[in-house]
């Protein structure tokens, strides 16, 4: 017996997305969109009733700050409470965890030669909270608990996306090997291109970004070509989020993945956003 990995949602998570949650703006023409990718999800999820979420993102200086950045961090909470980082968005509901499969994964992490931070207290911001108000608007308490995994895409030097994707793979490993019927849905979060200060500040690389939804699923490779440093160049400084779909991606497991649906849409807030849903093929 092992956890069932059920598939992997990837979305944006650009604050502006909870201040048009917010506003009620869903079906605005410059939004609706974008809103218009994430019924499938919803319904995706309602058919997989997940039990666990692992949700790799990064965190926006609610925790870490460049004074203290490290490269990975697993929370190994009994709860998460949400806070809003500066952007003046409502505060979510606290999440429960599953501290249990976090202290497993972060076992076969370490194992594994990944020297990373464990949380016993965490917060989360919006990069992982607004994928979760995305796919559950109406939910009183959020029916999933959550193993946060945050990725340092801020501060230089920063892992590689192979580092990523390896990390990734641990975190299957440690699903495979852990001993409960878990239904676990692995989500990344972030990007897709966007660079939001200095000269390029509203860079978009559209092509990038079909380069990835297109190999994600079944080529995943591809997407470690580029060092992290070639990726914001391609991609915008804030587009190294990838590296959060790449390590969900590692979650998955090597098999093939097929995709359930797809949404993607230029810009939302300077930010090219994208929406993915894969299952086991």
């Amino acid at each position: 017996m092992s956890a069932q990995i059920i598939g992997g949602y990837f979305s944006s998570h650009v604050p502006g997305i909870g201040g048009a949650i917010a506003r009620g703006d869903q079906d605005k023409p410059y939004w609706k969109p974008f809103f218009d990718g994430y019924p499938p999800v919803r319904a995706w999820l309602s058919q997989t009733r997940p039990d666990v979420a692992i949700v790799f993102y990064n965190d926006h200086g609610l925790n870490f700050f460049l004074d203290a950045m490290p490269t990975f961090a697993v929370g190994a909470a009994a709860s998460y409470p949400n806070e809003d980082e500066g952007w003046g968005l409502p505060v979510y509901k606290t999440f429960q965890g599953d501290p249990g499969l976090s202290w497993h994964i972060i076992e076969e992490l370490v194992g594994s030669g990944f020297d990373i931070t464990m949380c016993q207290k965490m917060k989360v911001d919006h990069a992982l909270s607004i994928p979760f108000e995305l796919a559950y608007p109406d939910a009183d308490a959020w029916p999933v608990k959550i193993v946060p995994v945050a990725i340092n895409t801020v501060q230089y030097p920063l892992p590689s996306p192979q580092r990523c994707y390896d990390l990734g793979r641990a975190v299957n490993r440690a699903l495979q090997s852990w001993q409960d019927d878990t239904r676990v849905v692995v989500i990344g979060s972030g990007g897709l291109s966007h660079q939001l200060d200095g000269a390029r500040a509203g860079f978009i690389n559209a092509d990038y970004d079909r380069f990835c939804l297109d190999h994600l699923a079944n080529d995943p490779q591809a997407l470690l070509r580029h060092s992290t440093e070639e990726v914001a160049a391609i991609a915008g400084t804030q587009g190294v989020e990838i590296v959060n779909w790449i390590a969900a991606r590692g979650a998955l497991g090597d098999g093939a993945q097929a995709e359930v649906t797809r949404n993607y849409h230029i810009p939302i807030s300077n930010t090219a956003a994208a929406t993915l849903v894969l299952t086991p093929a």
